[in-house]
């Protein structure tokens, strides 16, 4: 399927909208930047920091022209504020495979249920718009938390790729998890039971 990514994406249900990653965005999203260092601790790019935030959405943007990956900023209609950002990386529209990740929120937002709506509109948008086969999820396998929120939306695990790549900042190397949800489990169930718990409020 052939997909204009130039044109203006908007993605949003009641609770939040995702809309196209912008330069100027650097002061959006420079509040949790400054002040939350934590949340890029499983970052392979980190964005703590107005320096490094501006080369990580300049980074993200290059890839966005290159078609390989499509960037979001999140913002929160409850509260009014964004949230943080996340993406669709490593797309392959020939072969209708794409990578969704490179997601990050402040602290206010976790838990809240944003992510869930978020992973629903972007989900549905790739099965049913870009007319993807898969779309696959990684994380560190020491992400806990972040492994937990994909089970939760239906994801399931593919397995681990060992010694994977190196943790930033560290001469270690991580494990990395590898999850997917496949187009006829998005339609069979993934998708009605994601419906039920955003109506749900969970």
């Amino acid at each position: 399927m052939n997909f204009n990514f130039s044109e203006e994406v908007i993605l949003e249900d009641e609770v939040v909208l995702l809309r196209p990653l912008q330069k100027s965005d650097v002061d959006n999203l420079l509040e949790i930047s400054m002040n939350e260092p934590e949340t890029w601790q499983y970052s392979l790019i980190r964005a703590n920091g107005k320096d490094n935030l501006e080369n990580y959405i300049q980074i993200a943007l290059k890839a966005r022209a290159n078609g390989t990956e499509f960037p979001f900023i999140v913002f929160d209609k409850k509260s009014g504020k964004y949230a943080g950002s996340t993406r669709f990386y490593d797309m392959n529209l020939a072969f209708k495979t794409l990578q969704l990740g490179y997601t990050w929120y402040g602290k206010a937002f976790r838990g809240t249920g944003l992510n869930k709506h978020c992973k629903f509109l972007l989900l549905q948008f790739a099965f049913e718009n870009l007319g993807v086969e898969r779309v696959e999820f990684r994380a560190d396998n020491s992400n806990q938390r972040s492994i937990a929120a994909m089970k939760s939306i239906g994801c399931k695990v593919e397995g681990v790729l060992r010694n994977h790549m190196p943790t930033l900042g560290s001469e270690l190397r991580r494990d990395t998890i590898v999850l997917s949800i496949l187009k006829e489990e998005w339609f069979s169930e993934v998708k009605a039971k994601l419906n039920q718990t955003l109506s749900s409020g969970n």
